[in-house]
C-alpha cells in the first residue's frame, strides 16, 4: 500500500463556506439579520447568501451554534491575508551585531570597539560582545572577564545587560540589548 499525501499542493481552506459547514442551526451576524444576530437552520441562512450573491462563512465553529456571517469570502480572504501581511511587516526585527575581543585586547582597540558598539545600540541593534581565548590563552579568564564587564559597563547609558559574561567552550559571552528610546 502507498502512502498518498491527500492535499498535496492544496492547502486546507481555514473557513469553512456554504454546503462545507456541518451544523444544523447557525448564529448568523451581521447586517443581514435584523438585530445583528439570530439563530437559523443551515439551508435558510445558504439561501439569504446565496440571495445577495455572498457566501455563508463559519466565523466560529467551537461555540454551539456556529458563529456565521454573510460576505463575499474571496474578499474576505484577501484581507486576512493583507492583515498578516501588515502584521508581519510591523513586527520587530531584531538585528545582532558581535564584536570580537582577544584577552589581551589593548585600551585603543577597546575604545575603538566601544564606539562601533554605541554605534550598533543607537541603531536599535542587540549587541554580542565576546572574548575568544586561543590555545593556552584560556588561562587568563579572569582577564576576559573583567574585559566585558569594564565593555559593560561603558555602554550602561546605551544599553542593558540581558546576559552577564559567561563562559562557553573557548568563548566568553556577554548581551546587552539597546535601551528603548521615549517617543
Amino acid at each position: 500500500m502507498r502512502d498518498r499525501q491527500p492535499n498535496r499542493g492544496r492547502r486546507e481552506e481555514p473557513y469553512k463556506v456554504n454546503q462545507k459547514i456541518r451544523a444544523r442551526e447557525v448564529r448568523l451576524v451581521g447586517d443581514f439579520v435584523e438585530g445583528g444576530n439570530a439563530v437559523l437552520p443551515l439551508d435558510k441562512a445558504i439561501k439569504l447568501a446565496e440571495e445577495n450573491d455572498l457566501d455563508l462563512v463559519e466565523i466560529s465553529p467551537n461555540v454551539n451554534p456556529p458563529v456565521c456571517k454573510i460576505l463575499d469570502y474571496a474578499k474576505f480572504k484577501y484581507e486576512q491575508k493583507k492583515k498578516q501581511k501588515e502584521i508581519k511587516a510591523n513586527a520587530a526585527k531584531v538585528v545582532l551585531k558581535e564584536i570580537r575581543f582577544g584577552p589581551n585586547t589593548d585600551d585603543h582597540d577597546f575604545n575603538f570597539k566601544l564606539k562601533h558598539a554605541i554605534n550598533f545600540l543607537k541603531e536599535g541593534a542587540k549587541v554580542k560582545a565576546y572574548v575568544h581565548f586561543v590555545g593556552r590563552s584560556i588561562v587568563f579568564k579572569e582577564r576576559g572577564e573583567m574585559l566585558l564587564l569594564k565593555f559593560a559597563q561603558a555602554l550602561e547609558d546605551y544599553g542593558a545587560v540581558e546576559q552577564l559574561p559567561k563562559l562557553e567552550g573557548k568563548r566568553m559571552n556577554i548581551f546587552i540589548a539597546p535601551k528603548q528610546s521615549k517617543k
